[in-house]
């Protein structure tokens, strides 16, 4: 199967293109660089928001993996709406074309403040700029694909565990900031529990389903349980060796934070089970 993954070269992009080729899967690569990509894919670099014929340019791929999008940590950005018709341009392209299959990241904040196990029926309110972004365009996708040969599937993501400090999760913060010597990484209470998923897990959830067109449409991408952000970063800390210590209470939680949410599992234990 030949998979066209857009920004590649990202945080998720490295992980998912390497685990998609381990799992003996074709891999065309794009993103403005690709300089950190798996070489056993073939790179390209471009814009593809640029691209007039993208599915012929890509050499008709069998599905398409987007992750590219701007400032996905950022969730105030104006970049989100901003950049949301280029988006829905270049998906539409796709689908018109003729590709046999679209595969979008979408994530948790798409359906904004909510407590418990997010289904895919879960009615979505998101409360800020990125997850409105990314509900809308979950809309297009749906509509676009509508009496169309194009399956979709959307991948909704949770809170990812990684030690790259390249990131602007959490935990690439707490890596940059332990790299840097920082003693303490001022913190809020950490009560709040999320849906935590460690990086590698993450990139083979999503190699898992770009892989197979039998589970389709919403699929949570995640570990399918809560957990204290305070107890998940404390562990991370210790899992890593790291010496820094939290500093409690120095920021307040975000209005739009979720006291306990999480996604619920059945799509993706179905996949994985595969």
């Amino acid at each position: 199967m030949k998979i066209l993954v857009t920004g590649a070269n990202g945080y998720i992009g490295q992980g998912v293109v390497k685990a998609i080729l381990d799992s003996g899967n074709e891999v065309i690569a794009t993103d403005f660089s690709t300089q950190y990509v798996d070489e056993r894919a073939k790179r390209i670099n471009c814009n593809v928001f640029d691209i007039e014929n993208p599915y012929e340019y890509f050499e008709k791929p069998d599905v398409l993996l987007h992750l590219a999008w701007r400032d996905s940590f950022v969730h105030t950005s104006p970049f989100h709406i901003q950049d949301l018709p280029s988006h829905y341009a270049f998906l539409k392209k796709m689908v018109d074309e003729g590709i046999d299959r679209i595969c979008v990241m979408g994530s948790m904040h798409e359906i904004g403040f909510f407590e418990g196990s997010i289904h895919e029926d879960t009615p979505c309110h998101p409360m800020n700029l990125y997850g409105i972004s990314k509900n809308a365009l979950r809309n297009c996708v749906e509509l676009m694909t509508a009496n169309t040969k194009t399956k979709w599937q959307w991948l909704r993501g949770y809170y990812i565990v990684g030690n790259s400090e390249f990131g602007d999760s959490i935990f690439s913060k707490i890596t940059k900031a332990e790299h840097e010597g920082k003693k303490e990484f001022p913190f809020t209470m950490g009560q709040n529990q999320y849906d935590f998923i460690d990086y590698k897990d993450f990139c083979m959830q999503v190699a898992s389903v770009v892989g197979q067109d039998e589970v389709n449409g919403i699929i949570n991408i995640g570990s399918g349980r809560p957990e204290k952000l305070a107890d998940r970063v404390e562990r991370f800390i210790k899992e890593n060796n790291y010496h820094i210590q939290l500093k409690y209470g120095a920021f307040p939680d975000r209005s739009y934070d979720s006291k306990a949410v999480w996604g619920d599992g059945s799509k993706i234990a179905k996949i994985m089970g595969k």
